[in-house]
C-alpha cells in the first residue's frame, strides 16, 4: 500500500498533463480539474506545495500554487521522492551556483544566479553584483519561501568564500498584482553581513538598521567597462546582465567606426563600442534619467571624449536622420526594450521592430553594420527574422549575416520551456 503523501493533490486534465511531460512547468487555472486539500485539512492554501496529478491518479510533479494567477501550479520537482525542507533549497541553490561557476568563470562575479524557472525556482530571479545580491520575487510560492532559499543563497555563496554585505528586493513591477502581492522594495532585513535572513521583514533605504547594508549602488566590471549599478532606482534589478557578451561581439567590430546606439539605456553598448576603439559614439535613450546614467559611466571610464549623449525619442530620431540625410553613422545599434510582452500585441511590436531595422538600414551605407535584438520570448526567432529581412527587402539592402546569438548562458535556456528563449541578437553588414 502506497503511503499516504502530506500534500493537497490537483488533479489535471489530458492538455495539462501533455504540456508537463513534454516538459513545461507551468498547469494553468483551466487545466485543473479539481483540488483536494492535504489529509486533515479542509481547504488548499494559496502558495501551498501542491501535488499533480493525472486524471488516473499517476503522480506528475509538485508545484506551488498560485490561487489569484492564472497560472495556477509551476512545478518545482518531478520526484515523488523529494521532501521539501531547506536541504532541498539549499541543494538547488548549489546546482545554480555550480552552473554559473563553470559557465561564466571570472565573470561569475556579476551575473544572474537564480533564473526562475530555468533553476527551478519559478517567479524569481536573483542578481549577484560583486558583494550584492538583488532579488526579485513575482510568484506568492516562492514569497513565502523567501526566508529559506535566500538563506540557502547566503550559505552557499559564504562556502565558496563570497561575503555578500546585503540582499536588495526589487518587488515593485506590476505583475505582483496578478499574485495578490504588495509592491516593495527594500533590504531583505537579516541578510547582512551575509548572516542567515530571519523573517521577511523589508527595510526601506535610509531606514534604521540600514548602515551595515551600505549604499543603494555600486561598481562593476564587464569586459572590461565599469558601470555604476544603482540597484534601488535603475530598471529591473538594476542592470541587464544579459547582453554581456553581445557587447562584447559589438566592441570587437567597433574600432574606428562611428556608431549610433540606440535605446542605450545607461550606455552600456555604447561604452563597449567606445572602449573597442571607435571613433565617434552617439549615445541615444528617451529617457533623461538613463542618458545621465550614462554619461556618468563614460565618466568612469574615461571615454566621455569620444561620446555624445542625447535624450530623444529613436522612433522620431532615425526618420529625422534618414530626411537630413546624415551620413555620419557607419554602425547601428538597435537594443529596444520589449515591444510586447503579450500575444494579443504581438503584430504592433512586429510593425515596431520593422520600423525601426527599416530606418537604421537607410542611414546605413553600404559595408555599414547593424546590431539588431529583440528580448521578447513572444516574438520567436523565426518571425524576427522574417521581420528583419522584411526591413531589409523595403530598404532596398541585402544584409550579410556575422553573428546570430542570444543571451548569456547565466541565463540558460531549457529546452520544452520557450519562456527561458527570449533574447535574439543578430550582427549583419548592409551590402
Amino acid at each position: 500500500m502506497k503511503a499516504q503523501r502530506p500534500y493537497p493533490r490537483a488533479t489535471i486534465t489530458p492538455k495539462g498533463e501533455h504540456a508537463l511531460v513534454k516538459g513545461h512547468p507551468w498547469v494553468y487555472e483551466a487545466e485543473v480539474l479539481f483540488m483536494e486539500p492535504a489529509p486533515g485539512l479542509d481547504e488548499v492554501p494559496n502558495g501551498c506545495l501542491i501535488d499533480v496529478v493525472n486524471r488516473k491518479g499517476s503522480y506528475l510533479g509538485t508545484g506551488l500554487l498560485s490561487l489569484r494567477s492564472k497560472i495556477r501550479i509551476r512545478l518545482i520537482t518531478r520526484n515523488a521522492n523529494d521532501s521539501f525542507d531547506q536541504a532541498f533549497w539549499k541543494r538547488k541553490v548549489a546546482w545554480a551556483w555550480e552552473y554559473r561557476k563553470t559557465v561564466m568563470g571570472e565573470d561569475a562575479s556579476c551575473c544572474r544566479v537564480l533564473f526562475s524557472e530555468a533553476d527551478g525556482f519559478p517567479g524569481m530571479v536573483v542578481d549577484r553584483f560583486n558583494d550584492v545580491l538583488v532579488a526579485e520575487t513575482l510568484s506568492v510560492g516562492m514569497e513565502q519561501l523567501k526566508p529559506v532559499i535566500f538563506a540557502a543563497l547566503l550559505e552557499v555563496l559564504a562556502e565558496d568564500g563570497i561575503a555578500i554585505r546585503g540582499l536588495y528586493e526589487r518587488n515593485d513591477a506590476a505583475t505582483r498584482k496578478l499574485e495578490g502581492l504588495e509592491q516593495t522594495a527594500g533590504w531583505f532585513a537579516g541578510a547582512a553581513g551575509g548572516n542567515a535572513p530571519a523573517s521577511l521583514d523589508l527595510l526601506a533605504p535610509g531606514a534604521p538598521g540600514t548602515e551595515s547594508f551600505g549604499p543603494t549602488a555600486t561598481q562593476i566590471v564587464e569586459n572590461g567597462v565599469r558601470y555604476e549599478v544603482d540597484f534601488e532606482n535603475g530598471q529591473k534589478t538594476g542592470f541587464f546582465l544579459d547582453q554581456k557578451y553581445n557587447r562584447r561581439a559589438v566592441a570587437k567590430l567597433a574600432a574606428g567606426k562611428h556608431v549610433l546606439d540606440c535605446f542605450t539605456h545607461t550606455g552600456s553598448f555604447a561604452l563597449n563600442a567606445a572602449h573597442g576603439g571607435a571613433a565617434y559614439v552617439n549615445a541615444v535613450d528617451i529617457s533623461e534619467l538613463a542618458v545621465a546614467q550614462a554619461r556618468k559611466n563614460a565618466q568612469l571610464n574615461g571615454l566621455e571624449g569620444h561620446m555624445d549623449f542625447t535624450a530623444v525619442n529613436v522612433f522620431d530620431l532615425l526618420p529625422q536622420l534618414e530626411a537630413a540625410r546624415d551620413r555620419t553613422y557607419d554602425f547601428i545599434v538597435l537594443d529596444p526594450p520589449a515591444f510586447t510582452k503579450s500575444r494579443k500585441t504581438i503584430d504592433s511590436a512586429a510593425r515596431g521592430y520593422k520600423e525601426i531595422n527599416y530606418r537604421a538600414m537607410k542611414l546605413l551605407p553600404r559595408g555599414g553594420y547593424l546590431a539588431t535584438c529583440s528580448c521578447s520570448h513572444f516574438m520567436d526567432t523565426e518571425r524576427f527574422k522574417r521581420v528583419v529581412s522584411s526591413a531589409a527587402h523595403d530598404a532596398g539592402v541585402q544584409l550579410r549575416q556575422i553573428e546570430e546569438r542570444q543571451q548569456a548562458p547565466d541565463h540558460p535556456i531549457v529546452w520544452g520551456i520557450p519562456e527561458t528563449d527570449y533574447l535574439k541578437f543578430f550582427i549583419f553588414q548592409v551590402v
